[in-house]
């Protein structure tokens, strides 16, 4: 494998452990609708494709169509709560600080962008990335390559060059539509499948990443570092 040239994070179930907090935000709009709540387990394998795949499939059972008001209302509820129990994956803090000094770095999400930052920010990370993109920043989401190509184009790169990081199809699909690296991690979000994923590489800490993709000075590309 090449090493990329600028690497790009999807943000949930990749650098952050959001499930409780998107959960609770869902379960207030469920609450107001007269709906049950959901289990965390259930949100989980529903999140991945933006707020409003989101919304149909966790409110299939009140058989309407959700409008612009409910999913507005759900992203007030989602904003009240984004980072009561939302954390950085352990070792995603160290990992961001050592690849920080060999790559320039960016997020790719299918979260709403002022939403991606103020987590970020809330978390003490946006300030490691050159570029932070949400779902709606582009007319197009993922597994589209349209953030990628945008984000090649900002960094001045091939998109081939790129390398996207995550933790789900969603993520896998995009890098294969962009015709760049994957790197699957398997940290992330319980029950995302995967079995039959093409990945480039696969890593299941941040430190195993960082092994993969900081080189030692006169190590040629594509091996990984080694300790001495």
């Amino acid at each position: 494998m090449t090493r990329p040239a600028a690497l790009v994070f999807d943000l949930d179930g990749t650098l952050v452990d959001s499930r409780r907090d998107i959960t609770t935000g869902l379960n207030r709009l469920r609450s107001e609708l007269g709906l049950p709540p959901l289990s965390l387990d259930q949100v989980v394998a529903m999140v991945g494709e933006g707020a409003k795949m989101l919304l149909r499939r966790a409110l299939a059972d009140w058989n309407q169509e959700p409008t612009k008001e409910i999913l507005d209302r759900y992203l007030s509820y989602y904003a009240e709560v984004c980072l009561d129990t939302t954390v950085p994956y352990p070792g995603i803090e160290e990992m961001l600080a050592e690849l920080a000094a060999d790559y320039r770095m960016a997020v790719l999400s299918n979260k709403g962008e002022r939403l991606s930052i103020e987590i970020l920010e809330g978390l003490d990370l946006a300030w490691r990335f050159k570029e932070i993109l949400g779902g709606d920043s582009l007319p197009t989401r993922k597994p589209s390559p349209a953030g990628l190509n945008a984000l090649a184009d900002r960094f001045n790169v091939p998109v081939e060059q790129l390398m996207l990081i995550g933790d789900s199809r969603i993520d896998a699909e995009t890098a294969r539509n962009a015709g760049c690296a994957f790197a699957l991690v398997e940290w992330g979000f319980l029950g995302t499948p995967k079995e039959g994923m093409d990945a480039d590489i696969i890593v299941s800490t941040p430190d195993e990443l960082v092994q993969k993709l900081v080189l030692r000075p006169g190590v040629a590309n594509g091996e990984p570092r080694s300790e001495s």
